[in-house]
């Protein structure tokens, strides 16, 4: 953090009881819903957290890094009250700054969730990028992501144990690259969390330009930055498609390129602006039971949006393929649907 001092900005949005639902990425919101309404799974990853590493890494944190607060980084300290009192935590989430060249932040812990910043990142952003970044991470314990995240660092450790199975490492492989897909989403929805915080979009642009290795400014030109992404999304060579897909495979986090234009494109929109204006869901509002279907069919609708609008040749042959395959089932269900009845007039079941 270069900057000399933080100051308390008088007009910043806060949102009061505002719900991860309002803001979170469609397919994140869908993985959570199913993970909200299905009782007892959210208590047995809590378990089995704090049994192994929860209470190691705490302990580790305490011992090897500074704990941020009032005499130790203020200046940190004030941006971590200042995100948690714009989302409204309940608790504040304790911080630490650990020795790392490497710029970095993550959120630990299910029960008492904390945030590790490296000195990399802290040495490298300024006040508004770093308030975007802890924005990012209250993101990641507003809505309760380590849950998930526990379980797939457990099928990740899985994954090597069984690896000599080959059907059952195939099936595991399958529920991994699903887990990570979620967690590349999940990404995009603690971006979204860290720009309500900041409320400063070109703030979130200079860490994703960072991230991508902008470590100069002065270096960069923003409309080419974000051609890059563009042009990214609009490759026409299948082969592209398929480098695309086996890139990402193994990744927990989307590129910083195409992240960036993710989030650009989401402080444009309404949804954004609706957000800012106080028009946003509550958490005093939620029903995990009731939301649920909702939210998949908004994430199975978020997929096949981003298929049809994308111009990726892979992308529009997947399209395709669901598509025959719902028509196909169209006409399957209209002949065993529709049936004659016993004065041979033919109905339809409702």
């Amino acid at each position: 953090m270069t900057d000399n001092e933080v100051s308390r900005s008088t007009t910043r949005v806060r949102f009061p009881r505002i719900s991860p639902r309002a803001y979170e990425h469609p397919a994140d919101r869908g993985a959570m819903a199913g993970l909200r309404a299905i009782p007892g799974v959210s208590e047995v990853l809590k378990a089995v957290s704090g049994l192994f590493s929860e209470r190691g890494e705490r302990l580790l944190a305490l011992a090897s890094a500074i704990r941020v607060g009032e005499k130790q980084y203020p200046k940190i300290h004030q941006l971590v009250v200042e995100c948690a009192e714009t989302l409204d935590l309940d608790v504040v989430p304790k911080v630490y700054v650990e020795r790392n060249p490497v710029a970095n932040a993550m959120t630990v812990g299910i029960d008492e969730p904390f945030i590790v910043l490296t000195t990399g990142l802290v040495e490298a952003l300024d006040t508004e990028s770093l308030r975007f970044v802890i924005g990012h991470e209250m993101g990641h314990v507003l809505s309760g992501h380590a849950v998930l995240r526990t379980l797939l660092l457990r099928l990740l450790h899985l994954q090597m144990t069984i690896a000599f199975i080959p059907a059952g490492a195939l099936a595991l492989r399958a529920a991994i690259a699903a887990l990570r897909e979620w967690f590349r989403k999940a990404e995009l929805t603690c971006d979204r969390a860290g720009l309500l915080c900041a409320q400063d979009p070109a703030a979130a642009l200079r860490t994703h330009v960072y991230l991508a290795g902008g470590t100069d400014l002065t270096q960069i030109d923003i409309p080419s930055f974000l051609q890059q992404a563009k042009e990214y999304e609009e490759v026409d060579d299948i082969r592209d498609s398929i480098h695309k897909l086996r890139s990402v495979e193994g990744m927990s986090h989307p590129f910083a390129v195409v992240r960036a234009a993710q989030l650009q494109k989401w402080a444009a929109s309404e949804e954004y602006r609706a957000i800012l204006a106080g028009t946003y869901a509550r958490r005093d509002d939620d029903n995990p039971s009731s939301a649920f279907t909702d939210d998949l069919r908004t994430a199975a609708k978020s997929y096949k949006d981003s298929f049809n609008e994308s111009s990726d040749p892979l992308f529009k042959i997947l399209n395709g393929v669901g598509d025959a395959m719902s028509d196909a089932a169209g006409k399957v269900f209209s002949k065993f649907g529709n049936r004659p009845d016993s004065n041979g007039n033919t109905t339809t079941d409702s």
